[in-house]
C-alpha cells in the first residue's frame, strides 16, 4: 500500500473520521482508523458500534490497500505535519508517514480482528445543511447529559412529508424546532421517527453544515436500527436510541398564560451579570410588570445583585417567576431573533420562550421554513 496525498485533506479526513473513535474501549482495533486507498482516493473511517464515520480525499494511489492503525496517534501527526504533500507506505505491519522531510513510523492494528462496518441505509431525503445544523443545536441544548437515562439523552428526529420536527427534553425544559425538508420521490414510508444520541447527532451536524445540502438515509425494518447522513464526502451513520420522548403538545398549551417580550441578548447578558453572586443551582428571579419593565435578582443576605431592563407585560399586572440561571441562558442562546416572548403561568409552573414574530431578519428567513420553541419549568420557590 502506498498513496499521496495533500497534508490539509489527509487532516481533515482523519480530523472528522477520528471523531467517531471511543474515549475508552475494552476493544483495542475500535481505537484505530481503517485507511483504504483504491483507485485515485483514499477513504478514512472510524467506528464505534454507536457510530460510523467514513471520510474520502484525493489521492495519488500508488499501490492500492488497506491498513487499520491507532487513531488519535495518527492524529497527533496530522496535526504536526509541514504543508505540502504527505507520502504513506505500508511495508509489513510498519506504516510510515513522510512529509517534507518529516518522517513517522506507526505500528499496525490487526485488520482481521476489526468489525464490520454497517451498510449505509438507502437514500430517504434531502435537508438544508446549515439549517439542519442550526435546528439540531437549538434543541440539543435541553438533551440530558446522564447516560442512565438514555431516552433522555436524545434527539427525537421526526420525518413526515414535508416537514422535520427534531425535539429533546431533559424532564425540566423541552425544545422542539420544525423545517423543510425533501423526501426522495421514489420513497413513501409514512411518518418515520427515531431517536438519535443528541451529542452525536449534534457532531455530525455541526460537520456537515457548509456541505449544501444533507443526504439522510434510513431504512425500514432490519436496517431500521441505523440512520445515515451524508454530505460532500463524509458519510455518517448513527446507532439509534430506544424508546421516544413523551408528547409535548399538552405541555406546550398555554392558555391564559401572561405573555412578556423582551430584548433577548440583554437579557441574557443581564442573566449572566446578576447570577454571578448566586450560589450553585440558585435561581435568577424575574418580576415582570405591566408598566415596561423587568427586575433581575440574585442571591441571597448581603450577596444580592438586581438590574432592570424595559419589558412588556400582557395578560396581567406583574408576573414573578424564576429560573435555573444556566438553563435560562441556554434557551435564550438557542434563539437568533433580537427579541423573545415568553408565556408565563406563574412560578413553579411552564415558561415557553418563541422568537417574536417577524422580528429580525435571520428569524424571519428562519419563519418560512419553521419554528423554534423552548420550555422551561420556572421555580416554585422565589428569591
Amino acid at each position: 500500500m502506498e498513496f499521496r496525498v495533500d497534508r490539509t485533506e489527509f487532516a481533515d479526513a482523519v480530523g472528522r473520521a477520528a471523531r467517531a473513535l471511543p474515549g475508552r474501549t475494552p476493544v483495542p482495533v475500535l481505537g484505530g482508523l481503517l485507511l483504504e486507498a483504491d483507485a485515485g482516493r483514499l477513504a478514512v473511517t472510524g467506528f464505534d458500534f454507536e457510530a460510523a464515520v467514513r471520510v474520502e480525499a484525493d489521492a495519488e494511489v500508488a499501490a492500492p490497500g488497506r491498513v487499520l492503525v491507532l487513531g488519535r496517534r495518527l492524529l497527533d501527526v496530522c496535526r504536526v505535519l509541514p504543508d505540502g504533500p504527505v507520502r504513506c507506505v505500508l511495508e509489513a505491519s510498519r506504516f510510515t508517514v513522510e512529509a517534507d522531510g518529516t518522517r513517522f513510523g506507526l505500528s499496525t492494528l490487526p485488520l482481521a480482528e476489526y468489525p464490520s462496518l454497517p451498510a449505509p441505509p438507502a437514500p430517504y431525503g434531502t435537508v438544508d445543511a446549515a439549517a439542519f445544523a442550526t435546528a439540531v443545536a437549538q434543541v440539543a441544548v435541553a438533551a440530558g447529559r446522564d447516560d442512565t437515562l438514555p431516552l433522555l439523552t436524545g434527539v427525537q428526529l421526526r420525518l413526515d412529508g414535508g416537514q422535520m420536527m427534531l425535539a429533546a427534553s431533559d424532564r425540566y425544559r423541552y425544545a422542539v424546532r420544525r423545517l423543510e425538508w425533501k423526501r426522495e420521490a421514489a420513497r413513501d414510508d409514512g411518518v418515520v421517527e427515531t431517536l438519535l444520541p443528541a451529542r452525536r447527532l449534534l457532531d455530525v451536524a455541526r460537520s456537515l453544515a457548509r456541505c449544501g445540502d444533507v443526504r439522510i438515509g434510513w431504512e425500514p425494518g432490519g436496517g431500521g436500527a441505523l440512520v445515515g447522513f451524508e454530505g460532500g464526502r463524509t458519510r455518517t451513520a448513527l446507532r439509534l436510541l430506544e424508546g421516544r420522548l413523551p408528547a409535548y403538545t399538552s405541555l406546550f398549551d398555554m392558555a391564559g398564560a401572561a405573555v412578556a417580550e423582551v430584548g433577548r441578548e440583554a437579557l441574557a447578558e443581564a442573566v449572566r451579570r446578576v447570577a454571578v453572586v448566586a450560589e450553585a443551582n440558585s435561581p435568577v428571579r424575574l418580576d415582570f410588570s405591566a408598566e415596561g419593565s423587568l427586575r433581575l435578582r440574585a442571591g441571597y443576605g448581603d450577596d444580592v445583585a438586581a438590574q432592570r431592563l424595559p419589558a412588556t407585560l400582557s395578560g396581567a399586572d406583574e408576573m414573578p417567576v424564576a429560573f435555573n440561571p444556566a438553563y435560562l441562558l441556554d434557551a435564550l442562546t438557542s434563539f437568533e431573533s433580537p427579541r423573545v416572548r415568553l408565556e408565563l403561568l406563574g412560578a413553579g409552573q411552564r415558561a415557553l420562550l418563541h422568537a417574536v414574530p417577524g422580528d429580525g431578519a435571520a428569524e424571519a428567513s428562519a419563519a418560512g421554513a419553521g419554528e423554534h420553541r423552548h420550555l422551561l419549568m420556572s421555580v416554585k420557590e422565589l428569591v
